[in-house]
């Protein structure tokens, strides 16, 4: 099981995303490049450019002809993947800290900060024929989050497209109706900040990891709240397997908290526990930093983290993680 480093990126990574496929990742850092590699060797096959500040989120449609991307320069960018040109610039009023395509590719959405005297907003856009009239257009949809509902830390589209889900600093999750335009339901279980939500292969359930040391399961209509995994340090990404009841943790301690020993103690490790029992069964070492994002291939056969450190890290399973059953 010997990892491919990917190494393009000059600063810590704060997202990766496989495509449907599974076989292109997309990777975002602080560098202000998004990146694209080939899955099965670890090939970079070009960046987008044109950011000017800290690339926050990434995220591709289904059939991998875009890409949305939000930074810390007040930009949400559209990107054709094949040419890696800019098909469209959204200018904001802060730092764009998620974006998401829906499940049908035809609409995408992003969220800013609350910063500047401005709120915190999510937007919902049309994205089929994009051109360099989206800068000015009015979005499909404006939700302006008020004071007790805090920032938006992270974002995912619910079941056919009618409802976002998001995730705040305060700890909450809402899911909110587009159609309606109003706040269906809102649940409490975690006590920090959300870091991010990954959704199952088949839609009914996300995880969700906080600051909080833990990551939780959740129903995707109802947000009841299915189980807990807890660790020790914060938890800055989860994702669920499409293969088999695993979930995979990312985390570790904040950057500034970082001491050279944290290495050697285990602390940067990819954690597995088993989607029903809770019960942590295996870890992978590698990165020298906390692990900022995580995803699983599509097939289940492999997973990548991207951390602190700037290294995009690909791991496939060998056949003693097939064979691994509980007693």
């Amino acid at each position: 099981m010997k990892p491919l480093m990917l190494q393009g990126h000059q600063r810590a990574i704060t997202q990766i995303k496989y495509n449907r496929e599974g076989d292109l990742i997309f990777s975002s850092a602080k560098d202000s490049k998004p990146c694209v590699w080939y899955s099965l060797n670890g090939e970079r096959l070009g960046t987008f450019n044109g950011h000017i500040g800290a690339v926050w989120c990434v995220d591709v449609d289904w059939t991998t002809t875009r890409l949305i991307t939000g930074a810390g320069d007040m930009n949400t960018f559209l990107w054709d993947v094949e040419t890696g040109t800019a098909l469209g610039k959204i200018p904001c009023n802060s730092s764009v800290r998620t974006c998401n395509f829906s499940f049908s590719g035809n609409q995408a959405s992003y969220s800013t900060d609350r910063a500047m005297n401005h709120p915190c907003e999510l937007f919902v856009i049309d994205v089929r024929n994009i051109d360099s009239s989206i800068s000015s257009a009015d979005p499909v949809l404006k939700l302006t989050m008020n004071e007790q509902q805090s920032k938006i830390t992270s974002m995912l589209w619910g079941a056919l497209d009618e409802t976002v889900i998001t995730g705040h600093e305060n700890g909450s999750l809402r899911i909110w109706d587009l159609r309606a335009v109003k706040e269906l339901n809102s649940v409490n279980d975690h006590t920090a900040s959300i870091t991010d939500m990954q959704m199952s292969s088949d839609g009914t359930m996300f995880v969700c990891s906080s600051k909080d040391c833990s990551a939780k399961l959740f129903d995707s209509d109802s947000l009841m709240c299915l189980k807990t995994f807890k660790t020790e340090r914060p938890v800055n990404s989860a994702c669920i397997s499409p293969l088999f009841e695993h979930v995979a943790l990312g985390g570790g301690q904040d950057a500034m908290e970082v001491t050279t020993t944290s290495t050697q103690a285990g602390k940067f490790d990819s954690r597995f526990f088993h989607l029903v029992y809770e019960e942590e069964f295996a870890r992978v070492k590698g990165h020298f930093g906390p692990i900022n994002s995580m995803a699983f291939h599509p097939d289940g056969k492999s997973f990548a983290t991207g951390g602190e450190d700037g290294f995009v890290r690909l791991q496939v399973f060998d056949s003693s993680y097939y064979e691994h059953t509980f007693e």
